[in-house]
């Protein structure tokens, strides 16, 4: 990520300064987690534990508001599973963006025009339809 990008993302004037006590209730979440499942490791994320985050923040939800049998508000945890899905969602599209793109890039082209990896994309490309939309073309 380049500097205009990092300055575009400011996490801590628009998410810590934002929401300080709740990040601690989430930063929570994830210790005690980590406590129930490896109380013998450093803190971290095993993702092998739970893979129905939609389904646990939906269950975690209907009890908004109330706290859980082991302390922790249902809400810290409703917004913990959020943050999960968007890691979750982003990596993947990581991913597959960077198949997508050259896909789409590739679509309406000659194939003698066709790109072969993301390095290739242009940098101001907008959409496999690039400036046709921005200019009025279409």
């Amino acid at each position: 990520m380049n500097a205009k990008d990092r300055k575009e993302r400011p996490v801590f004037t628009g998410v810590l300064k934002y929401f300080p006590d709740a990040i601690k209730e989430i930063a929570n979440v994830s210790l005690q987690g980590n406590i129930q499942h490896h109380p013998d490791k450093p803190l971290h994320w095993d993702r092998t534990k739970s893979n129905d985050d939609l389904d646990a923040l939906a269950r975690h939800l209907i009890d908004a508001g109330s706290i859980d049998e082991d302390g922790i508000r249902h809400t810290a945890k409703v917004a913990w599973r959020a943050l999960a899905c968007l890691q979750k969602e982003l990596e993947l599209g990581k991913k597959k963006g960077l198949v997508a793109a050259v896909e789409q890039y590739n679509r309406n082209r000659d194939p003698k025009d066709h790109i072969t990896s993301i390095e290739q994309l242009p940098i101001d490309i907008i959409s496999g339809t690039e400036s046709a939309y921005v200019d009025g073309g279409v």
